[in-house]
């Protein structure tokens, strides 16, 4: 009773992930419901905390593969929203330091929290090792696909306009794995 999704295993592990993709959601809305927070927003949250130094938008933008004025504006919202402080930067007179705010750390720690939490709660029904076993295999596919998309020219041209979904929902993943 195979369609052609099915039928066709490249495109079976394609539903498979995008299946998965909703449960993620399902798991970590609460958080992102309670910061009313976009993908691309959560996005740079997690570029500001993960930055070694804290950063600036262009560096965000590069990072993230989105325009510097996309990024302006996700963080223009943020500052609005409490999450993100701007800090004058000594090296650069109009590009300004991004800072988490006291908000924004509760609501990482918050996040992680629930994150590990789940984590556990899933290993009791899934182990340890076949969770690294799938994400060597993930890695390898996602490696495959994004040398495939080289190969073609097939990457987005306007990243900021498609795949924001997608990224945040490996963003999520990386972040929280």
């Amino acid at each position: 009773m195979g369609g052609p999704v099915t039928s066709n295993p490249f495109l079976a592990v394609i539903d498979e992930i995008l299946r998965l993709r909703s449960c993620f959601e399902d798991l970590f809305a609460e958080l992102s419901d309670a910061a009313d927070m976009s993908v691309l927003q959560q996005l740079v949250l997690f570029a500001v905390f993960d930055a070694p130094v804290p950063p600036t938008v262009p560096q965000i933008g590069r990072d993230l593969g989105h325009p510097r004025q996309v990024i302006q504006r996700i963080v223009n919202e943020m500052v609005e929203k409490g999450l993100l402080a701007k800090a004058d930067n000594p090296h650069h007179k109009r590009a300004m330091l991004l800072l988490p705010t006291e908000k924004a750390q509760d609501l990482k720690r918050r996040a992680e929290a629930r994150a590990f939490e789940t984590a556990e709660a899933f290993l009791s029904h899934f182990s340890a090792d076949r969770c690294a076993a799938l994400t060597g295999e993930l890695g390898v596919l996602r490696q495959a696909l994004e040398s495939y998309i080289d190969r073609h020219g097939l990457a987005a041209k306007d990243k900021a306009a498609s795949g924001s979904q997608v990224a945040g929902a490996l963003a999520l993943l990386e972040r929280f794995g």
